[in-house]
């Protein structure tokens, strides 16, 4: 019998409710190790199977957090409003997860990324984000200025209202926003986009994987944060840099294969789909004119 942590979003009543339904089922079928609503539970020392996770792709951001280099499979249910990471439907949940538990499914290991922020030459927090490092003003009338170092070699510098260092999994989050390219989670690369720089020259690099990419703030700017994953936030201040490198821990996604990453760029996303304009009753193209 499979071991399972079991989590949710228990700000939600919709949660609360749905749980309370499923509960009596998945005791039936796995042994639950762990069940956590609070978002308090110490994952990384947890011995489980699987995780599966009732709420948003922000509940998916912050277990990953939790669980450190001990990544478990995570089975996500979606309460929230995207989705991406939240693969099942509420309605689907108990066909979805009866086809894991049948060994229809499979684990896909989406890259993660490690952010140490030093400060004074010394590491003064050391964390992994699965979507994004963020450094970004606080100030709304000072911009800030970040160089950008990969290896030893700079990259360019920029001021602006900050930049975006994400993975592929983040290239569909802030980045996206700030007008940086959709990279395919299952590649591995980091996506260095800058947010409104105040140059017309500036866009969006993708990196590989085994660089390691040195942020610094310079020069007399406003106040500025470091944010991961749009969740955990820490005050910056002038000489201040940031390391970010390929985490060693992947992500485990589990994927029953019901729906395809494109399917959930067009559903989602709504991207290459063409506005309904232009079209008669039957669907098919019309021509311009009146």
């Amino acid at each position: 019998m499979k071991r399972v942590i079991l989590l949710g979003d228990g700000t939600k009543a919709r949660v609360r409710e749905k749980l309370a339904e499923v509960r009596p089922w998945l005791r039936d079928r796995v042994e639950v190790v762990l069940d956590d609503l609070e978002g308090q539970a110490d994952l990384a020392s947890v011995r489980a199977d699987l995780v599966v996770l009732f709420g948003g792709d922000g509940s998916i951001l912050s277990a990953a957090r939790r669980m450190g280099a001990s990544q478990i499979p995570v089975f996500g249910v979606n309460f929230g409003k995207m989705g991406f990471l939240t693969l099942y439907s509420s309605a689907d949940f108990q066909s979805e997860f009866a086809a894991v538990l049948a060994g229809r499914a499979r684990v896909r290991p989406l890259m993660m990324l490690r952010a140490r922020l030093f400060r004074g030459g010394e590491p003064v927090h050391d964390t992994l984000a699965l979507n994004d490092g963020v450094l970004s003003r606080v100030t709304l009338s000072r911009m800030i200025r970040v160089r950008v170092f990969a290896g030893s070699e700079t990259v360019a510098a920029t001021s602006g209202d900050g930049l975006i260092v994400s993975t592929p999994v983040g290239s569909t989050a802030h980045s996206l926003s700030a007008g940086g390219p959709i990279v395919h989670p299952e590649m591995e690369a980091f996506v260095i986009t800058p947010i409104c720089p105040h140059t017309l020259s500036l866009r969006s690099l993708v990196l590989p994987p085994d660089v390691t990419i040195r942020c610094q703030l310079e020069g007399d700017v406003g106040e500025a944060t470091f944010t991961l994953d749009g969740q955990v936030n820490y005050d910056l201040h002038i000489g201040d840099h940031v390391l970010f490198e390929r985490a060693a821990a992947h992500f485990l996604l589990v994927d029953t294969g019901s729906r395809s990453y494109y399917e959930i760029l067009r559903t989602k996303l709504h991207w290459g789909i063409e506005p309904p304009v232009g079209r008669d009753e039957e669907g098919a193209r019309r021509e311009p004119g009146f």
